[in-house]
């Protein structure tokens, strides 16, 4: 296995993350299972969805402590931006931050992986940055060891114009997958929906009635 390949797996277990577009806005979810030292389970109640601002969150993969500098950093930059410009900061400008601030580290890399998502004036976006700083725009992404198995619920039932409803059950089914698959997935899972004026996490409520027609999972 490469330095690469040995680097990149460290971060690539432990966790399934997703972010989606649709409509009139994106889709986050994350399971809440924490792992150490192979797959012993450290914690099961980890939030790994961070929000940035009303229109803006992160989605986390790999070394917690890494990635909440990362976090802390753009949050920094947004308020400074929202301060000096009168307007939030772009969804594209936040994820080329998060990609300079990996890219900068790359000889000393954070050992995480993120999903930048949000909503400004040109729509609903989504931007996977790995440790290297790779920036890549999709309109669904899947980060962590789980991530396989939630890429193929992606797969099959994506399409364009995706209602908030619809968004929300196809995040819901391919969390569910990897935590059903997946040691290093579990516990229970968060989902946020952002729209341009609001950060909404799911009430255990929302997130029962999202498992409806799903196998049961703790929420």
């Amino acid at each position: 296995m490469s330095d690469f390949q040995q680097t990149k797996s460290m971060i690539n277990h432990g966790t399934t993350t997703v972010g989606i577009v649709y409509t009139d806005g994106v889709v986050l979810a994350a399971d809440t299972r924490a792992i150490a030292g192979g797959y012993y389970i450290a914690h099961k109640a980890v939030k790994k969805i961070q929000k940035i601002a009303d229109h803006l969150g992160v989605t986390i993969a790999g070394g917690v402590a890494d990635a909440q500098t990362v976090v802390d950093t753009l949050r920094y930059y947004a308020n400074i931006f929202k301060l000096e410009k009168k307007k939030p900061i772009p969804v594209k400008s936040t994820a080329q931050l998060a990609s300079n601030i990996f890219f900068s580290a790359r000889f000393y890399p954070y050992m995480a992986d993120v999903i930048v998502g949000g909503v400004d004036d040109d729509g609903g976006a989504i931007y996977n940055i790995d440790l290297f700083g790779s920036l890549t725009k999709d309109s669904f992404h899947s980060t962590g060891s789980g991530s396989p198995v939630a890429f193929g619920i992606l797969e099959a039932e994506f399409k364009d114009n995706l209602t908030a409803d619809e968004a929300i059950s196809i995040a819901t089914r391919a969390i569910n997958a990897a935590i059903s698959r997946n040691a290093g997935t579990g516990d229970g899972f968060d989902i946020v929906v952002i729209t341009k004026d609001r950060y909404r996490i799911l009430s255990k409520e929302e997130k029962g009635a999202a498992l409806k027609n799903v196998s049961d999972i703790p929420i």
